[in-house]
């Protein structure tokens, strides 16, 4: 049986890794809402080598399953995956006015079924509902009227925006475990009386006596 004392301080580590990371997820999010345009462009080759890794990856899994069903669309799959990759390395800029353009149509047709949706359904939560569709279309409309430079930040703010808040929540989570871990390895070696292992209140008393 692992000793409670050892697996307390591994489990702590653990979580005193994951309060660092968190801590550089923020930092790196806080930096790219100041750079704006760097974060858009590293996004972008982010999201080519992610593409062009993953095609490789599905491509030498494909060889090695040949024979199968599946095989030329594996192969074809990962395929489009390297060609994407390929393109959005070699052209990042007009690889974000593409995807800014996709997500200033997604703002605009989410917020119009959004409050389409909240008008003729009236549920419980109408003006909330109605509130998020009238965000989601002037967000659309500001990102849609003032592209393609707003493809110069808006997918950046987004990734240091995501890089922000997964960073508080792996702080939140280390800070959180770091400090249960300490709870229960204080109430294992006090026991739950809150006396020491080992040692009753008769022994107590007759060490006192002697």
């Amino acid at each position: 049986m692992a000793d409670p004392a050892v697996e307390g301080r591994r489990l702590s580590r653990s979580f005193g890794r994951l309060a660092v990371l968190g801590t550089l997820l923020v930092v790196a999010g806080l930096v790219g809402l100041v750079y704006t345009g760097v974060a858009t462009l590293t996004s972008m080759l982010l999201f080519g080598w992610l593409l062009l890794v993953g095609g490789v990856v599905g491509l030498l899994h494909a060889i090695e399953s040949r024979g199968s069903n599946f095989f030329w669309l594996a192969v074809v799959v990962a395929a489009l995956n390297i060609a994407a990759g390929v393109v959005v390395i070699h052209h990042p800029h007009g690889t974000a006015e593409a995807l800014t353009m996709f997500a200033a149509l997604l703002f605009l047709t989410g917020g119009l079924f959004r409050l389409v949706g909240s008008v003729v359904v009236r549920g419980p939560q109408f003006g909330w509902t109605l509130l998020q569709g009238a965000f989601g279309l002037l967000l659309g409309l500001l990102v849609l009227f003032d592209w393609p430079h707003s493809s110069l930040y808006v997918l950046g703010l987004f990734f240091s925006l995501a890089l922000l808040f997964d960073g508080l929540g792996l702080i939140a989570i280390g800070v959180g475990g770091r400090r249960i871990v300490s709870l229960v390895s204080d109430r294992t070696m006090t026991g739950p009386t809150g006396e020491l292992p080992g040692v009753s209140a008769g022994d107590d008393r007759n060490q006192s006596k002697s």
